[in-house]
């Protein structure tokens, strides 16, 4: 008989796409948002802990006979090997996590991946607290449709890094018509009400 789902779990840190291609000042899709969110991100990774802490990537890998074929001739230079060090994870965010990142070729990263690495849906209490890059892109790509499979979110508005300062707050106000599957907080409010 399987154990018994946790009554009230802590918090998953889920960082998404902590990576050089958004981060690096020479780089298309840097994020001028990115330092200070890695900044917050470090300091819920140290009180949540490794072993709560899962960390994501994109990689260039889907089907280029898909719309995706169109999405890398507009931007060619990402078109390149997953293996190419744009796509390693910025230094700040290694030995963040106790776990394999977990890769996808998608924007969002709620899939089964995931799911899996938080044990979702025989845990149906758990709880997301999501930070990371772009709060425009992947970060909503991922909240919205784990929000929409029941699970618990919390987005952390100042450890999410926007592509631009006038694209983040729509993100957010997109994320923040979703409650009470997903809810907005900074790291202050998370770290002083623990999660």
């Amino acid at each position: 008989m399987p154990p018994a789902p946790e009554a009230n779990p802590a918090p998953w840190l889920l960082i998404v796409d902590p990576q050089w291609i958004f981060a690096d000042p020479r780089s298309q899709w840097c994020s001028p948002f990115f330092p200070a969110a890695m900044e917050n991100i470090a300091r819920l990774a140290e009180a949540v802990g490794p072993e709560r802490t899962l960390v994501t990537r994109w990689l260039p890998t889907a089907d280029r006979a898909t719309a995706w074929g169109d999405y890398f001739r507009a931007w060619p230079f990402a078109d390149v090997p997953a293996e190419d060090a744009r796509y390693d994870l910025v230094d700040a965010a290694r030995g963040l996590s106790a776990h394999p990142t977990i890769d996808e070729p998608t924007f969002g990263k709620w899939g089964a991946q995931l799911a899996q690495r938080v044990d979702w849906p025989a845990n149906p209490r758990t709880h997301l607290l999501v930070t990371g890059v772009t709060t425009d892109c992947c970060v909503i790509s991922t909240v919205l449709p784990a929000a929409d499979a029941g699970v618990r979110l919390t987005v952390v508005t100042d450890a999410v890094a926007h592509s631009a300062a006038e694209n983040g707050p729509p993100a957010l106000h997109t994320m923040s018509l979703f409650p009470p599957q997903v809810d907005l907080r900074s790291t202050e409010q998370v770290l002083t009400r623990g999660g």
